[in-house]
Parts: structure tokens; C-alpha cells; sequence
């Protein structure tokens, strides 16, 4: 009797566990990746790494290669670009480009992430790494940098060619690498501009802007062998979720796919800020020219957990009374412990702030005999 009864109550157990977890949805799409922005989990994953045509979504390797030019001062978003013959030449989406025109680097950005053009790409290209050949060879490396084994590019562009491949996966990484920087949503998120002093009108590729709540871009892609692709970005509650999808049928299914990713990272996920109400007591330092060293978090100190466990989470300090000097800035001092109940979700480093300086043998001689003195 006593074997059945258990018997239940691991059954019972199971089909708890089993109705709390979140179910995925279904979803139009070949292969599709959900991850977290600030911790890089994933979420969701349908044939996460099968290697497939990723059409203009590639343009999101080509506006991160841009904004970290931008952001190390290369380029400018004054600068002159000149459109070179091949730029010009470039099919699939485009501005219409012309041979020798010349245009503000920050117009050519719009151009590129409104309305996906072609020609506006491979121009950047050349204007960041002197020919289209050097940039691509710039958007492997960096690929690789970011761990993405399952990308190879041929072009900037996205235009289909032998070999030019990636994975949802690997989408999701470069877009979680791009949105770190914030002037790409100042242009990702706008619905309808123009350019050539408003002569030539942009309309966004991505028709979630106009309707999915906390929309934040990103770039959507399509040709006849890629089918229909997207990286779609979106934030509510202090929370950013990437949603891939790959070889929809068609523009709809495509839409429709990433918004359900997205509706399911946001109704069953939230970050946990274990920095809310966080103290942390200087560490003791030992033969230090400073009695104590500053501590504090080495990450954000947020942990993605499901919606249902909320009430469940704890943290735990873990330090010790003291340390021996010399500290040096950035030292791992302890750690943050999220808890589950007693299950561990992270542990997060707790480092030094400041650089703490051992004792010399004189300073150390004088202190020694000014305590005896005193005493």
C-alpha cells in the first residue's frame, strides 16, 4: 500500500511540474531561437542551428560592424559616403543609389535599417573597411568573436550566393550584440521617413513596429531561396527579448512567428534584480594601506527566472571576514547566490572597487610600534 501511495505522489508530482512549465508555442517557421538580452538565455529553440540562407537579416552583422566603427570614432555619422560603381550595382532592395552620389553617412544608416537597401550596405561597407572583400572578411572574424559557428557570409548584403549561411541561433547572438547599442533603435523603431531632403521615401520592413507593444526593431529578411526570415526585438518591464525566426513561408507566417515568441518570453519570464535592497559591507583588509576595500557586483546582478517562481527566489552573501592585502581592482572578492528554494540559479561575483595597496616594511615597522605605545 505504502508503494502505491508513493507511487502516486511522484505521479502527482510530475503532472505539477509538468502543468507549471511553460509550454513553447507552435510556431510557421523552419527554425526559430527566443533569448533574454542581458543574460543571453534562450528561451525557446526549433532547429536552432541548422545552417540556412539568412536573406537581409546578414545586415544586422553589417550594422554592428558599423556602430562599434562609430563608437571608436573611425567614422562619423557626418561623414560624406560616395557610392561606388559596385554599391550602385547592387539588386534586391534598394535606395536607387547612383554611381558617385554622395550621402551622409547617417542617411545611408537609415537607409539601411528602414528600408534594407542593398546598395546603402555595400556603400557603408566600402566606407568603413575600404571594399566590400576587407568588410566581409571583418564580418567573419567577428562572427567568430561572438562565438557563431554555425555563420558564414559571402556579402554584406544578404543576397543569396553559395555558401551564405547562418543559423537562428546564431542571429540571435549578433542581434544581442547590436542592440547594446542604442543608436540602433533610434532608427530600428522609426515606422516612415525619407531621404534626398525628403524627395525618396522609407518605409520599414518590419511591420511589427506598428503593432507589437515595446517593439524595438530589428531587421527582417526575405528572398526565394531564404524564404521569409527575422531577428525581432522587443522590451517591457525593464526585460529585452530577441526572437529568430528562419524560412517562413511566407511574410505573415514570419510576423506571426516572432510575435508569438515574444508573447511567450514575456508572459512566462522575468529578471530578478538581486541588487534591490543590496547592501554590501566593505571586506577587512589585512596589512593594507587601507583598512577595509569597497565591494560590489561585477555583473548587473539580474537572473531571468520563470514568472511562477517569483515568490520562491532568495539571494545569500557569501564573503569572507577579511583579506590579505595587496587587492587589486576588479579581485573576486565573494558571491551572490540566487536561490530557487535551495536550488542554485547563478552565483554572481562580488569584486573589489578600488585597489588596495600592501604595507611596506617601514609603514608596517611604525604602525606596529605606535599600537604598543598607545597601549
Amino acid at each position: 500500500m505504502k508503494k502505491i501511495i508513493s507511487l502516486a505522489v511522484a505521479a502527482l508530482m510530475l503532472l505539477t511540474s509538468a502543468l507549471a512549465a511553460p509550454v513553447p508555442p507552435e510556431i510557421k517557421a523552419k527554425s526559430g531561437v527566443l533569448m533574454e538580452k542581458e543574460t543571453g538565455q534562450v528561451l525557446y529553440e526549433k532547429n536552432a542551428h541548422e545552417k540556412l540562407a539568412p536573406a537581409s537579416v546578414t545586415k544586422v552583422m553589417t550594422l554592428l560592424l558599423v556602430t562599434e566603427a562609430l563608437d571608436s570614432g573611425r567614422i562619423k555619422l557626418t561623414d560624406t559616403v560616395v557610392v561606388s560603381k559596385h554599391a550602385a550595382g547592387m539588386g534586391g532592395s534598394q535606395v536607387y543609389l547612383e554611381e558617385g552620389e554622395q550621402m551622409s553617412l547617417e542617411d545611408m544608416l537609415k537607409a539601411v535599417i528602414i528600408s534594407s537597401a542593398n546598395d546603402g550596405a555595400v556603400a557603408l561597407a566600402e566606407h568603413v573597411a575600404g571594399s566590400h572583400e576587407s568588410f566581409v572578411a571583418l564580418m567573419n572574424r567577428r562572427a567568430k568573436e561572438l562565438g557563431m559557428n554555425d555563420t558564414n557570409f559571402i556579402n554584406c548584403t544578404g543576397l543569396d550566393a553559395e555558401g551564405h549561411v547562418t543559423s537562428a541561433y546564431d542571429i540571435a547572438v549578433m542581434s544581442r550584440e547590436l542592440i547594446k547599442h542604442d543608436i540602433i533603435k533610434k532608427y530600428s523603431t522609426i515606422w516612415m521617413d525619407s531621404l534626398r531632403n525628403g524627395e525618396f521615401g522609407l518605409t520599414n520592413t518590419n511591420k511589427l513596429i506598428k503593432s507589437y507593444k515595446g517593439i524595438t526593431g530589428l531587421k527582417t529578411g526575405s528572398t526565394s531561396i531564404a524564404k521569409f526570415s527575422m531577428s525581432a526585438t522587443a522590451e517591457r518591464d525593464g526585460m529585452e527579448l530577441i526572437a529568430a525566426v528562419m524560412a517562413a513561408e511566407n511574410s505573415q507566417d514570419r510576423f506571426e512567428s516572432a510575435s508569438k515568441l515574444l508573447d511567450f518570453g514575456f508572459a512566462n519570464y522575468s529578471l530578478f534584480d538581486g541588487t534591490m535592497d543590496l547592501s554590501i559591507d566593505p571586506v577587512n583588509v589585512v596589512l593594507g594601506t587601507k583598512n577595509n576595500v569597497r565591494a560590489g557586483l561585477k555583473d548587473g546582478g539580474r537572473v531571468l527566472i520563470d514568472k511562477l517562481d517569483m515568490s520562491k527566489i532568495g539571494r545569500r552573501i557569501d564573503m569572507p571576514d577579511n583579506i590579505k592585502a595587496p587587492v587589486e581592482r576588479g579581485q573576486k572578492l565573494g558571491e551572490m547566490i540566487i536561490l530557487n528554494d535551495e536550488t542554485e540559479l547563478a552565483r554572481i561575483p562580488i569584486t573589489a572597487e578600488e585597489q588596495v595597496s600592501k604595507l611596506d616594511t617601514k609603514t608596517l615597522f611604525w604602525r606596529m610600534l605606535s599600537v604598543l605605545l598607545v597601549k
